[in-house]
């Protein structure tokens, strides 16, 4: 992307999050990766008036084979974490969610934005006020129910007790002291009860595998009983290999709480693309966890909601054409919002 261009999209993220004269705001990124991004961010921090400065911390000493969910890269240095403490604004480019360096640092009042996408998403999925109503209004609808129940076409018919765990937001952009969001994103969340979450959930070919990054391309069926996956096969008439490929995952941290069952909620952007893996590859798919309609589970920690779960073994599964009941209310039909104050005004 065009330097200027990258600025200016940087500036006005910053202007969103309410950065302004007097603040510091600290960029942060991990060994030679997404030093554009810092000098964006520098250089619009400044024009919004606030002290600004790079932190760059080491490269991984080793690349790990699997996502290292967790690792903040902060763990050995604790005047990092404290200097990190006593800003008003952190840019992390090294993607420190779940990490209990990451919880310290908003403990303190340090607001938080995650931007490691490619630049050209972010440009294209720039937040809005509108987009952050929207979603705001999901996550009241939310924080209200005690169940939620996911069906679909394919068979899943999964229930979660709700109420235990906090509800979360995600739009884009942060203003407020010791909130963490992710630049894009525009979705809603919470988590089941520990032990409260049963049923089935079929994943169809076109719903999504994060990390790995790729569309399903067999059908999966996964039994979950008391909060844990119990069994993952394929579904009938496939050969396995979706299954096969998630088992293997998940067997691989040997870690029993990998099986555990996160968070779950919907996508409200309407200018995010399901389609979007074909053109950015090389993300963290976030556009695909925030595209309209989307229901998405997620398998392993829950410490981001405060739960005890902070296995490093990690999927988000957003899934195509599912409904998603509250309390028995229908919330999202075959991937249709069925609230008008939550669909863009083209919608409704």
């Amino acid at each position: 992307m065009d330097r200027n261009l990258f600025n200016d999209i940087c500036l006005r993220q910053l202007t969103f999050s309410g950065v302004h004269e007097g603040e510091t705001v600290v960029v942060l990124t991990r060994g030679g990766e997404r030093a554009e991004y810092a000098d964006a961010f520098l250089w619009a921090a400044q024009q919004l008036g606030a002290s600004a400065y790079h932190m760059r911390l080491p490269s991984p000493v080793s690349a790990a084979g699997a996502w290292a969910v967790g690792d903040s890269g902060l763990g050995n240095i604790p005047l990092a974490v404290e200097a990190l403490k006593s800003v008003d604004m952190v840019v992390d480019c090294t993607f420190l969610l779940f990490s209990k360096e990451q919880f310290a640092i908003q403990d303190a009042g340090t607001r938080i934005l995650t931007a490691v996408e490619p630049p050209e998403l972010l440009a294209r999925l720039m937040p809005t006020k509108e987009l952050r109503e929207r979603v705001e209004i999901g996550a009241e609808l939310l924080a209200k129910a005690g169940t939620m129940r996911i069906t679909s076409p394919a068979g899943t018919d999964v229930t979660y007790q709700l109420g235990v765990y906090p509800t979360l937001s995600e739009y884009g952009y942060t203003d407020t002291p010791g909130r963490w969001d992710h630049w894009p994103a525009a979705f809603v969340f919470t988590g089941g009860a520990d032990d409260g979450v049963d049923g089935k959930i079929v994943l169809s070919p076109g719903d999504v595998l994060l990390p790995f990054n790729s569309y399903v391309q067999t059908p999966v069926e996964i039994t979950i009983e008391q909060g844990f996956i119990r069994d993952i096969r394929g579904g009938a008439g496939s050969s396995g290999l979706d299954a096969d490929l998630l088992r293997s995952y998940i067997e691989s941290f040997d870690d029993p709480r990998g099986y555990g069952m996160s968070h779950v909620g919907w996508g409200l952007d309407e200018r995010a693309h399901w389609h979007g893996l074909t053109q950015f590859p090389g993300g963290m798919g976030m556009e695909l966890r925030s595209f309209y309609g989307n229901v998405m589970f997620s398998i392993g920690p829950n410490n981001e909601l405060g739960g005890p779960n902070d296995t490093p073994c990690h999927f988000d599964i957003p899934m195509r054409g599912n409904s998603l009941y509250l309390d028995d209310e229908l919330i999202v039909d075959n991937g249709e919002l069925t609230v008008a104050e939550m669909r863009p005004a083209a919608r409704r």
